[in-house]
């Protein structure tokens, strides 16, 4: 009730100038975020498309819905998207869940869903935990990496524990939407206001961002083609999933990656469907040490 305060402000403004939106609200986490806009934006005759690799805390807002209000569609697949939504009877509107980039996979959403939805006049949501402050010409994610200009259907959503090293997260969208999750979403009316600390960092980080995008842009580019030299994998995200299908196996990887002094996920089921690696490149790493850490990798994985 009395959490609100004029750095949330400031921040919200600024948010929504660099990002093209009309408005926005800063939310505790990324989960309240996920929950705020699925539970309160499908009113009881929309139906919700959501991609089924859609972070846990979407899935998981999803059960606060009816059943007959959900219906989840193959992984970046539109066509299965398309279809779905054509065969849909359902009266009210049609809401579309998807990531920028995927926390598991670090795959980016195809375009042809933005093409989609614009199609249908379907609210698209769109988490960009994981791509903004990655790509696109201003780091600012995928809206800015296929150059979409958000439009009254469009809801974007990011979290301030990623690229902007705080904790937090924003919801920008059109005033219309962003007044009714002021005024419906639970998460958003009932739980504490974001930390004065926190908002005030990802604030600078925001400013650092966007001084800085031309440095960062190169570090990204080149911690990429480390990885695609060394471990033959081609990636437009930080997120590199390297495929061990094995739950020992992976765990022990983890173990003597950690002994050497890389901290790297060793990713099971039922998070993922095969055993991964999931190395970050983060663009602090030292070069070299990104090198050795992609030999070890590469090394450990090879050996039976």
């Amino acid at each position: 009730v009395n959490g609100y305060s004029k750095i949330h402000k400031k921040f919200e403004d600024r948010l929504c100038e660099v990002n093209d939106f009309e408005a926005g609200v800063i939310v505790g986490s990324g989960f309240l975020a996920n929950i705020s806009m699925i539970e309160a934006l499908c009113r009881k005759n929309d139906t919700l498309f959501i991609d089924e690799e859609y972070h846990a805390s979407g899935i998981l807002a999803t059960k606060l819905l009816k059943p007959e209000q959900v219906i989840v569609f193959a992984h970046n697949d539109f066509k299965d998207l398309e279809k779905k939504i054509s065969a849909n009877k359902r009266s009210g509107r049609n809401i579309i869940a998807i990531e920028g980039v995927y926390s598991m996979g670090g795959d980016l959403a195809p375009i042809e869903i933005f093409q989609i939805a614009d199609e249908k006049k379907a609210i698209l949501i769109v988490d960009e935990a994981h791509s903004f402050g990655v790509i696109g010409d201003n780091l600012l994610g995928i809206f800015d990496y296929y150059k979409i200009k958000p439009t009254q259907y469009h809801v974007k959503m990011g979290t301030l524990g990623k690229a902007y090293g705080s904790y937090g997260a924003y919801i920008l969208a059109s005033k219309q939407i962003i007044d009714f999750l002021i005024n419906r979403a639970k998460p958003i009316i009932y739980s504490t206001a974001p930390s004065l600390f926190d908002t005030a960092l990802g604030y600078e980080s925001l400013k650092y961002i966007l001084r800085n995008k031309e440095k960062l842009k190169q570090k990204i580019k080149d911690n990429l083609s480390i990885i695609q030299g060394y471990l033959g994998i081609s990636s437009k995200s930080l997120i590199i999933p390297i495929l061990v299908n094995d739950n020992k196996k992976v765990l022990k990887i983890q173990k003597i990656l950690k002994e050497n002094g890389f901290l790297v996920g060793a990713i099971r089921q039922p998070t993922v469907k095969n055993a991964i690696v999931r190395l970050i490149a983060k663009i602090d790493i030292n070069s070299d040490e990104l090198k050795k850490a992609c030999n070890l990798i590469k090394d450990l994985n090879a050996n039976k």
